[in-house]
């Protein structure tokens, strides 16, 4: 370095006389211009492919979308997560809950069966008691029934199902719940395709979303229910990551009443909130719509400014089953008594206790156990004919149908009826139960409870 810099000094040294100082600061800057040119050269191309100003204009806005897209993307899973795990809370409160419903509900009818021996003033006071308590019951099944639905652990009945048919079947009822102060117009999608649901979930589920219009409404105004096919493409599938692409009928139900912050719409759906005064909603009409459209595989949107009204969109997935395919509904009906043996297994021992009891009054042969493990060894110690088995589903250890599948292998000719809380994926898969199965919902009840167990053994 230091001998290249006594070069460039001699030479300047000896041409200043010759060319003078700016001279020589001309010469040697043309030549560092012909130098930067050579080494600039080879990187052109890549200069002049750089982007233009609106191209750059262009992926920041691209960016910036992205950046939103993502952002929604993870306030939707967020949501999820938050929707799922409030679900399974709820489910196992249910499952708990319908046990303790089905002990206070059957020992209530057990105490209005002895009331026959009482006086009559005595007895007429104590029926009329027990018959408060028995409502009383009857209400919280129907409360945890409706969070069984919230939490995808209801047992679903599906059919085949044309929704423009059920709404006008709804029409009349919708029109009574609604009053004279409020509008209904009911706009069936021509060529409408078929659902597969369950039909009775699917009316409760719109007679929640009319009532809920209703309230928002405050008693006035219009409420529009609107059929239609609909195809969900891969933009709108990315946007709400719970609704594949593919082929859906919604259903759109719109009110002209008060509309929904964004704050209020994130919570709408979650169990026991509500907007209401206290003592006017449980808060479950919209956890009910909401469980019961995801168990069913579809999706649900709500659409809503706060003064302008709002829309919730049901999506549930277009079937192409025949339309020729039906299916038996089982009316209960209470047979005779019996004089069979009914081995009856259930982890709850006030629960075990009823179920006994009230098997008994019916005439029958009751074994008992308290989980799978004792009423195999029970079994097995000391073989004896079963003519049913009645088992819970949920239980520790042998859960109910690893139970069966045992007691089958050593009598095949033995009859299974289960029970639950709510459903698990033992003998229920997406909401349906398996082939073949039977199944009974607690909380119980003696009549449904003896019919049932009659039904069974008299089959063939």
């Amino acid at each position: 370095m230091a001998c290249g810099f006594t070069h460039v000094l001699a030479i300047v040294t000896l041409w200043v006389p010759v060319y003078g100082i700016e001279g020589i600061i001309k010469a040697l800057t043309a030549a560092a211009s012909i130098v930067t040119a050579a080494m600039l050269w080879p990187l052109l191309p890549k200069l002049l492919a750089l982007p233009s100003p609106s191209q750059l204009r262009r992926a920041e806005a691209a960016l910036a979308q992205e950046g939103m897209h993502r952002r929604e993307a993870e306030d939707m899973l967020r949501q999820s997560q938050k929707m799922e795990a409030i679900g399974q809370l709820t489910g196992g409160v249910a499952h708990d809950f319908n046990n303790l419903l089905t002990i206070i509900s059957g020992n209530l009818e057990i105490a209005e069966r002895g009331l026959h021996s009482w006086g009559d003033a005595t007895r007429e006071r104590l029926t009329r008691v027990i018959a408060n308590a028995a409502n009383g019951a009857q209400r919280a099944a129907m409360l945890t029934h409706r969070l069984l639905a919230f939490a995808r652990r209801q047992t679903l009945d599906p059919r085949l199902t044309n929704v423009n048919q059920l709404l006008a079947g709804m029409s009349d009822f919708f029109r009574r719940t609604l009053g004279e102060n409020i509008d209904l117009e009911i706009v069936g999608g021509a060529g409408l395709w078929q659902v597969e649901v369950d039909p009775s979930q699917m009316e409760a589920t719109i007679l929640n979303l009319v009532v809920n219009a209703k309230d928002a409404m405050a008693g006035k105004g219009k409420l529009t229910i609107e059929t239609s096919n609909a195809f969900v493409d891969e933009r709108y599938s990315q946007q709400n990551a719970d609704i594949p692409v593919g082929q859906y009928v919604q259903i759109a139900v719109s009110d002209t009443g008060s509309g929904m912050s964004r704050d209020v719409q994130e919570k709408a759906f979650d169990p026991f909130f509500t907007t209401k005064q206290p003592g006017h909603g449980t808060g479950l009409g919209l956890s009910q719509v909401y469980g019961f459209v995801k168990q069913s595989g579809g999706h649900v949107k709500i659409y809503s400014e706060v003064g302008e009204g709002t829309t919730i969109k049901v999506y549930l997935p277009r079937t192409h089953v025949s339309a020729n395919v039906t299916r038996e509904i089982d009316v209960p009906v209470v047979g005779s008594l019996g004089s069979e043996t009914v081995l009856v297994v259930e982890d709850e021992a006030d629960v075990r206790s009823y179920l006994v009891e009230t098997l008994q009054d019916l005439n029958y042969r009751v074994r008992e156990a308290p989980d799978g493990a004792v009423a195999l060894a029970l079994f097995d110690s000391d073989p004896f004919r079963i003519d049913l088995l009645l088992t819970d589903i949920v239980m520790p250890g042998m859960n109910g149908r690893q139970l069966a599948d045992e007691l089958l292998h050593r009598q095949p000719s033995l009859k299974v009826l289960f029970m639950t809380g709510y459903s698990r994926n033992a003998i229920v898969h997406q909401g349906r139960l398996d082939p073949g199965v039977s199944l009974l919902q607690k909380p119980l009840t003696q009549v449904i409870l003896a019919a049932k167990i009659r039904d069974m053994l008299d089959r063939p």
